[in-house]
């Protein structure tokens, strides 16, 4: 009787320490949903947390990845038009060849108030009455964008952090979108400079409307964030560009975005990409396809 007792203990503290141990040490990569995240700056969305194969709840800690648009990451089934970027099979892929750090990724869902959060403000305030006229009759309202990146560092952030094993630092944070993702990402690498060390551009969307290309709010953008990057040139920024539908309407821009790089002397290839894929259009299959060559100018390390 003894015996048997004995032998039930032993196999529940095995038991036990099993799910221990797969808890602190998963192999397989996990998706975190999080329903109607609150905020006192913007309004409740969903948060998917992918947390990569083989991540640890203690040890070192991982490298966070904070993406816009984050209902169109992980599941065709959930994305807008049907089609996801695929950011999951991405990480595991390039981790398995070794191109690639163990990841956490941040999948910030938009809302109908995407083009308002995603819109910089600062330059924003800069464009002529006219051309801010057209935008808030064409977006519904002024820009959002201050109180969007407000809810990511100071309520989204610190959540992560406290919830998971990440290396906190500039360093191994980096925010990234396509489109007007893109716009809101390079915003947010000059507005907090010591919180993101690291951003991923695709298809910029520089005009921020959808109706009118018009100059002069692209070159207000591009203005605003050449000027204020961070001075010390401790940081990465990577954008591109296809040749087809709104992808069409960036090469000026994004041309002018590159000389002014140049001259502040960042390095193209090192501290900062800009690249053109010709054919590929403006939507998620082409950001799929391409997905592998951000990621790994922006995430790779020694680490």
């Amino acid at each position: 009787m003894h015996s048997r007792k004995f032998l039930i203990s032993v196999a529940s503290v095995l038991l036990i320490s099993i799910l221990l141990v797969n808890c602190a040490n998963d192999k397989e990569a996990r998706l975190v949903e999080l329903s109607d995240f609150k905020s006192e700056y913007v309004i409740p969305r969903n948060v998917s947390i992918w947390l990569p194969p083989g991540y640890a709840s203690d040890g070192e800690g991982f490298p966070v990845l904070y993406m816009h648009d984050g209902q169109n990451l992980f599941d065709s089934t959930k994305a807008y038009i049907g089609a996801e970027w695929g950011v999951d099979e991405w990480i595991s892929k390039l981790m398995a060849e070794k191109k690639l750090p163990a990841t956490i990724v941040v999948g910030i869902w938009n809302t109908k108030y995407r083009f308002r959060e995603y819109d910089p403000a600062k330059p924003f305030y800069n464009l002529p009455d006219s051309a801010q006229s057209r935008l808030v009759e064409e977006w519904g309202g002024v820009p959002l964008s201050d109180e969007y990146l407000k809810f990511i560092v100071e309520e989204l952030k610190p959540y992560i952090d406290s919830h998971y094993n990440t290396l906190t630092d500039r360093e191994h944070t980096t925010i990234m979108g396509s489109s007007m993702g893109g716009l809101i990402s390079a915003y947010a690498l000059v507005e907090y400079p010591d919180v993101f060390g690291k951003a991923g551009c695709l298809s910029t969307h520089w005009p921020v409307s959808l109706i009118n290309n018009d100059t002069a709010v692209s070159n207000e953008m591009v203005r605003y964030i050449s000027q204020n990057l961070p001075a010390q040139h401790e940081f990465k920024i990577y954008f591109d560009r296809g040749s087809e539908s709104l992808d069409s309407w960036y090469g000026e821009a994004q041309h002018l975005m590159d000389e002014r790089l140049a001259k502040l002397g960042l390095i193209k290839g090192k501290q900062f990409e800009s690249l053109i894929f010709e054919g590929d259009a403006h939507n998620e299959n082409y950001w799929n396809k391409r997905l592998d060559i951000p990621l790994q100018f922006l995430l790779r390390s020694d680490r």
